[in-house]
């Protein structure tokens, strides 16, 4: 799905990525695109910030507060870090800059639902499962809804059992930011994270290690 109230940006995404074989709804305003993703399933949103009827970072957080974790790509003008923070504090998994080049933008919502083929095809601590193919977390045999950052949080955490995750590895892993990126970008991530795992029962497996990062024991 794509919000955009720019109508000429709106029919060249959606046009393109027609023709690149993708499924496309679209908005052009943020209360009919928050309306529109809560009653549908989608693999991606595609996101512009500055939009009428309700602001687009207000719809995203309305979103995630919402429990829906679809992936989310910000498309906007501002392109400055503390904009692109701002954005992923907001629960963004992505992020693209205005002018942008199509060939990159379906690139992103390609690279954003699959994650390549690997030898550690599940990753797994106690009742906590993680399938990188299938992109699936179970608790307890229970699935558990994670966005895109959160799912890459979890399995950096899991490909590294016993050793530190420093913030500058998920920073740069996850975020594609560096550590001098002003305010907090993890934290909110890894608050949600820690809640969707311990709402089935379990002990946070997740410790905080405090002045280096996190780890899973």
């Amino acid at each position: 799905m794509i919000v955009e109230d720019d109508a000429q940006t709106l029919d060249f995404v959606t046009t393109g990525l027609i023709r690149r074989g993708h499924g496309v709804d679209s908005e052009c305003d943020g209360r009919g695109g928050l309306l529109r993703a809560g009653a549908g399933r989608y693999d991606v949103i595609i996101l512009d910030r500055m939009l009428p009827g309700l602001d687009g970072l207000d719809l995203l957080k309305a979103l995630r507060t919402a429990g829906i974790d679809t992936p989310v790509i910000l498309l906007t003008a501002l392109g400055g870090v503390a904009d692109r923070v701002e954005g992923l504090r907001h629960g963004a998994d992505d992020y693209l800059i205005k002018p942008f080049d199509l060939e990159e933008l379906d690139a992103r919502i390609e690279a954003i639902g699959r994650r390549p083929p690997t030898a550690l095809g599940v990753l797994r601590k106690d009742s906590v499962v993680l399938d990188r193919l299938a992109r699936r977390v179970t608790v307890d045999g229970a699935p558990v809804e994670l966005t895109h950052s959160e799912f890459a949080m979890l399995e950096m955490l899991l490909l590294n059992i016993g050793r530190p995750v420093t913030k500058a590895m998920m920073l740069e892993g996850v975020f594609d930011l560096q550590l001098n990126a002003p305010g907090p970008v993890i934290e909110p991530h890894m608050s949600r994270l820690r809640a969707k795992l311990t709402r089935h029962g379990i002990v946070d497996p997740i410790r905080t290690l405090r002045g280096v990062g996190y780890s899973i024991a």
